[in-house]
């Protein structure tokens, strides 16, 4: 039976480097940006559009306008709504669903701890660090300043959190209970931490 590893991520706390770690380990893919790569090839929906709903919501207006479409139907390209953010999200819901059935792999972000069928084997993982850790990170990787770093950090948490609470009606992306397990890769290394999610889900479902 296919499983599924989904790993939720405070920006700039390591998500996708542990997610990789993670695949290694097991030997199985980790998917992130390929999620949307998969999602255009399927729908022919040029990929920057779902680049752009990359786990964000777009202006007050439309996400009003959203609360009225359902969210969780595929919509035909005929259909005015076909690259509306929902359709947009109910096509990677798909990719990830599909995916889940001809293999075990990764998952970093795309909401994929909700999306996924009740009854898929899953461990659902998010991983933070403390804020200067963060910051110290997103500078060194984007090269930019303390301050730029702190700003897109908060933008992008506050970005994932809308997004989360939108597409799960209402859920706290940051409440512990919504996963089975939290980690501070503050304090673990990415490998240390790879090594704890890979023994989590062993306990949960080969013990």
């Amino acid at each position: 039976m296919n499983y599924v590893i989904t790993i939720a991520r405070g920006f700039g706390s390591g998500g996708r480097s542990i997610g990789e770690a993670v695949g290694k380990l097991l030997g199985i893919n980790c998917y992130e940006k390929e999620i949307l790569m998969m999602a255009s090839e399927e729908s022919c929906i040029h990929e920057t559009l779902f680049a752009e709903v990359d786990e964000k919501l777009r202006g007050g207006y439309i996400r009003n306008k959203l609360r009225s479409i359902p969210k969780n139907t595929l919509v035909t390209p005929m259909s005015k709504e076909f690259t509306s953010d929902n359709n947009l999200f109910n096509i990677q819901r798909k990719i990830l669903n599909d995916l889940a059935k001809e293999e075990s792999y990764v998952v970093v972000g795309k909401c994929a701890d909700s999306v996924l069928e009740i009854g898929t084997p899953m461990l659902k993982v998010f991983v933070n660090a403390p804020q200067k850790k963060r910051i110290r990170t997103i500078c060194n990787r984007l090269e930019v300043s303390e301050t730029e770093a702190e700003k897109m950090i908060l933008q992008t948490d506050k970005y994932r959190a809308d997004y989360y609470k939108y597409y799960t009606g209402g859920k706290n992306w940051r409440d512990p209970l919504n996963y089975d397990l939290f980690l501070n890769s503050g304090v673990f290394s990415v490998d240390k931490c790879a090594e704890i999610i890979v023994n989590a889900f062993e306990t949960k479902y080969r013990s």
